[in-house]
């Protein structure tokens, strides 16, 4: 067995649940699942992750972020009033950070599924922003999408070395940031 398919027996006990409940929701088409030609459920470990998310069990669910929260992080209250309207619109839950440190606090109160990070932010920058949460086990799921008004080749390969999942150059094309954090986030923002 590999550790990406799970028996039965083994995706209950990793979600804490009894073995009959857990079949109940595969036989009901709950949880996918697939049968091996002697009849038994084995079940992708993405598959009953996305299923444990889905119904916000413990613990796991309570340890990843949600795909419908941004956390924006610029220094520049327009931009960030701008992002926050713009994702608001598209039914993404906000919240923002001015500077490195309070985006820090922001992760773990927050829970983001991906962050907007500007580069060039006071105190903490953002490549180092990047660095951190890419490095720290607890938030490396998270993704970021890096922003700057200094564009440049060098700027980009350096974030994107620091952890970072994307990249755009300001000023912003909104329809273009809105496919971005949509391709990021792996859903479709109307669900």
């Amino acid at each position: 067995m590999t550790k990406d398919m799970l028996t039965v027996g083994q995706a209950a006990a990793y979600c804490g649940l009894s073995r009959k409940t857990l079949f109940r929701y595969v036989k009901a088409g709950g949880i996918k699942a697939s049968r091996t030609p002697g009849g038994h459920y084995r079940i992708l470990k993405k598959d009953l992750e996305s299923f444990i998310l889905e119904k916000g069990m413990y613990p796991l669910a309570h340890n990843h972020s949600t795909r419908k929260k941004i956390l924006i992080v610029d220094d520049d209250p327009q931009i960030r009033r701008l992002l926050t309207r713009t994702l608001q619109s598209h039914k993404y839950e906000t919240e923002t950070a001015a500077n490195g440190f309070e985006a820090g606090a922001r992760v773990f109160s927050f829970k983001p599924g991906l962050i907007i990070l500007d580069l060039m932010l006071p105190e903490m920058n953002g490549f180092e922003v990047c660095r951190q949460i890419k490095q720290n086990p607890d938030t490396v799921h998270i993704k970021i999408l890096a922003l700057t008004g200094h564009n440049s080749e060098a700027n980009k390969n350096r974030v994107m070395a620091a952890g970072a999942d994307g990249y755009m150059a300001k000023p912003l094309d909104m329809d273009r940031l809105i496919q971005n954090v949509r391709d990021l986030l792996g859903v479709d923002s109307t669900r």
